[in-house]
């Protein structure tokens, strides 16, 4: 599966703010837990004034509290809302505490309130305040501890986490759909410079302008810019040396050949047939890589208009004494093809010079830019001959003046340029040749 830089960052922004609004909640939820706790804490506190401000010492030196703190449920048993006043033999408590008696904590802060967490009563786990108290100097010294059931500031919080989380959940689809805009404009650069290598493709002095790009981009336009023009420097190297090479060695065979008429008047016939064979698979060999090598040069370029350029080969052929006895039909449509023209020229002579060389009266020449058919009304090919003339360097008429190199020479620029070359029985009777371009 391609690996996308989109779906990367995409995923690494939506992991991210989950995990960014997990820590919230937990941070929220105990935030919302300390903050219900002080409030309790202050309530507890005015509670446990009004039990100190009601507390007193009978003559016989009982304790008691006059009058009772007003909160119903102070006397409700388990009612989750405790009061005790405890010292030595002294024990003063609300009528919710029922036979139980809240345990004496420890009470770090000597002069004031201090307050904390422990079991507590009915098995509950309670929250108190408490503080050391003296009704004068001489007076006993007695502990006062106010507490409520834990269990209510647990059931708040997790009715607020549980609503938090609904929120936070809701927050995360908005977030991550923004992250997923902010991605989408982030990476639109990169999509202009794929477009921009489009256009690149079709034309290869085309160039990127670095002004269109951010500042981060900037430096990959230029660097595709230098990379441009080393291709088209290439480029321009291989048809020079493609063209050398083709005037180089077209000079030597035409010698040999001279030799080989030579030597068959002289009367060396064996040796002057094993020259011209040697002769016609130099040819062919050549032919097909120079072939090659100009289709490759004009890789990238586009937009050859199949009609004009069928037009400028017919032009030629019908000024040849066999191509004068013919009847061409040019159905070729304006569709521009993946090919340049040159390209296109070299691709459709040597299937029109075969068409036209074994066509009894007529070639039929059609397409519509992604594919290009040539048939004629000659004999034909078997499907042993068909497969024949797709072999590298194999003549179908190997007494000929090398015209059988046409569609081995054809097949190698199709495979060039990445098209399908296909051969089959034509309407008119003869052969069918099928250029094929893949959907593009």
């Amino acid at each position: 599966m391609q690996r996308s830089l989109r779906v990367r960052l995409l995923i690494g922004a939506a992991c991210a703010i989950f995990a960014a609004l997990a820590i919230a909640w937990v941070a929220m939820g105990y935030l919302f837990e300390r903050h219900t706790l002080r409030r309790v804490q202050a309530e507890l506190t005015t509670r446990g004034i009004e039990v100190i401000s009601g507390l007193y010492a009978e003559p016989d030196g009982a304790f008691g509290v006059e009058p009772a703190p007003a909160e119903p449920r102070f006397n409700t048993p388990a009612s989750g809302l405790y009061w005790q006043v405890s010292g030595e033999n002294v024990l003063v408590r609300s009528r919710s505490l029922w036979d139980e008696r809240l345990p004496a904590p420890a009470l770090p802060n000597a002069e004031g309130w201090s307050s904390g967490t422990m079991a507590g009563p009915f098995d509950q786990q309670i929250f108190y305040v408490a503080r050391p108290v003296q009704l004068d100097a001489q007076g006993q010294r007695l502990v006062l501890v106010v507490a409520a059931d834990r269990a209510s500031v647990s059931a708040a919080r997790a009715e607020f986490t549980r609503e938090l989380a609904l929120f936070l959940l809701l927050l995360w689809v908005t977030l991550s759909a923004a992250a997923w805009i902010q991605v989408q404009l982030g990476l639109r650069p990169l999509e202009d410079v794929r477009v921009a290598l489009g256009a690149l493709r079709q034309q290869a002095s085309a160039r990127l302008s670095e002004r269109d790009y951010p500042a981060e981009a900037a430096p990959l336009a230029n660097a595709i810019n230098e990379l441009a023009a080393a291709r088209e420097t290439d480029l321009d190297q291989a048809k020079r040396r493609a063209a050398d090479l083709a005037h180089s060695l077209k000079t030597p065979l035409s010698a040999l050949a001279a030799q080989t008429r030579r030597a068959r008047e002289a009367g060396a016939t064996d040796a002057a047939e094993g020259l011209e064979r040697a002769i016609a698979a130099a040819r062919a060999a050549v032919e097909r890589e120079l072939a090659r090598t100009r289709a490759a040069a004009s890789r990238g370029e586009s937009g050859a208009n199949g009609r004009v350029a069928v037009a400028k080969v017919v032009q030629v052929l019908e000024r040849t004494e066999r191509g004068g006895t013919l009847v061409f039909d040019n159905d070729v449509t304006d569709a521009p093809y993946p090919i340049g023209e040159d390209v296109l020229l070299e691709l459709a002579g040597p299937l029109l010079e075969n068409a036209a060389r074994y066509a009894a009266t007529r070639v039929r020449i059609s397409g519509d830019g992604r594919a290009l058919s040539i048939e004629d009304d000659g004999p034909g090919l078997s499907d042993a001959q068909a497969a024949a003339a797709m072999e590298r360097g194999k003549r179908l008429d190997e007494s000929g003046d090398g015209h059988g190199l046409g569609l081995p020479i054809a097949h190698e620029i199709a495979l060039a340029v990445g098209a399908d070359l296909k051969l089959s029985r034509a309407e008119l009777g003869g052969l069918r040749v099928d250029v094929v371009w893949p959907p593009g």
